[in-house]
């Protein structure tokens, strides 16, 4: 007999032996509900660690190679260290570009917290400078102390401060994620094993009299393992269906929250949730089984 046949007589079962297990019930609703319920949930699971990692990787590509200097200095001096610091940059080993932000783009870039009619000419708003660094980058420490000595009032922010916090945070945040996907994975083992143990309780008898007339302990495992791994893949296939299409109605990250990742699938991350279904089928597997030879083996 070939490998294809074993696999399709064990997945079509024996009648006989499945005729043991309810087809209808607590149980058959119970292993469905959760199944669906717990892959709808892993869905959005697995969308927050992927969306995590995107928001790790964007945080830390964008404030990698850049980096700004805010210079305070009085109104006669402004443009003169500004031109003394675009002068330094420009000998500075490591910076490709360097620029001085227009009032426009300042303006624009306090515009979400103070309004679009913020008037940057009468208030002492200080000037930024915006650094393009190359793949090497520039030594932090040789830089402001040239700048201590041509531009007094100029600060600079080379963006560490922002960048590792943030980063830090999305890795958090992919890792809660992934811990998430393991307690859905427990639970739905820990409910697929209670749904499990009380269809054996309730067919006590029927098991003892197969017994009797000769029947292995592996011949009524298979049986429930078989039914049951079957709820739980279909459960799981019309939760996660549900789940990629509630990810796939959320609203996209408009462009003035920019700085926001939209939570959900792009590209191949799509195929991801469709391993959801075989995984909780893998785990109901294993969770009945374990919950049968159990109870059979306290029959004894």
């Amino acid at each position: 007999m070939s490998i294809v046949t074993n696999m399709m007589n064990l997945l079509r079962g024996d009648p006989q032996a499945d005729r043991i297990v309810p087809r209808t019930g607590q149980t058959a609703r119970l292993t469905l509900a959760v199944s669906a319920a717990m892959a709808f949930l892993a869905v959005f699971a697995l969308a927050l660690s992927l969306a995590s990692g995107r928001l790790a990787d964007r945080w830390s590509a964008a404030l990698a190679q850049s980096a700004t200097i805010r210079l305070s200095a009085a109104d006669d001096q402004i443009e003169i260290q500004t031109r003394a610091i675009l002068t330094v940059l420009s000998q500075t080993p490591g910076v490709t570009a360097a620029r001085a932000l227009s009032d426009d783009e300042q303006r624009a870039l306090l515009e979400p917290w103070f309004g679009p009619d913020l008037p940057i000419a009468d208030l002492p708003v200080p000037r930024l400078i915006e650094i393009i660094e190359d793949g090497t980058g520039f030594d932090a420490a040789g830089l402001r102390q040239r700048l201590a000595a041509e531009a007094p009032g100029a600060v600079l922010d080379d963006h560490t401060r922002w960048r590792r916090p943030l980063v830090a945070a999305a890795d958090r945040l992919r890792m809660l994620g992934w811990i998430s996907l393991s307690l859905i994975l427990g639970a739905t083992a820990a409910m697929i094993t209670l749904a499990a143990q009380a269809a054996l309780a309730s067919n006590v008898q029927v098991l003892r009299v197969m017994r009797l007339v000769g029947a292995q302990d592996s011949y009524i495992v298979r049986a429930f393992v078989r039914r049951f791994t079957n709820r739980a893949l279909t459960g799981a296939g019309i939760g996660a269906a549900l789940g990629m299409l509630a990810i796939a109605l959320l609203p996209r990250a408009a462009e003035e929250g920019a700085f926001l990742t939209g939570l959900g699938f792009q590209g191949t991350a799509w195929f991801w949730p469709l391993t959801i279904p075989p995984l909780a089928a893998v785990t109901a597997f294993w969770a009945t089984r374990i919950a049968a030879f159990r109870t059979l083996k306290g029959l004894r």
